[in-house]
């Protein structure tokens, strides 16, 4: 697995704070085509709340990554497979 490219600008550009420690959160393309994402661990709080059709496995984890990050990463995101 290598990461290939970041998706949507540095969320540090142009001064920008980030509310986790790390410089995260961050989205990223892999060479295989999947995403990567990078955000504040919100599983045990956020597990019991999610709605019945949803499920975490456990080799998953809910990460929590605001929206600017997401919205700004839009037109990186590929439309179509």
């Amino acid at each position: 697995m290598n990461f290939v490219r970041r998706i949507g600008p540095d969320p540090h550009a142009n001064g920008q704070s980030t509310p986790a420690l790390e410089n995260c959160p961050d989205i990223w393309e892999l060479d295989d085509g999947d995403f990567a994402i990078i955000g504040i661990d919100m599983t045990d709080d956020a597990k019991s709340l999610l709605p019945a059709t949803a499920g975490c496995g456990p080799d998953e984890r809910i990460v929590r990554v605001p929206r600017r990050i997401l919205v700004d990463a839009k037109a990186d995101i590929p439309a179509k497979a």
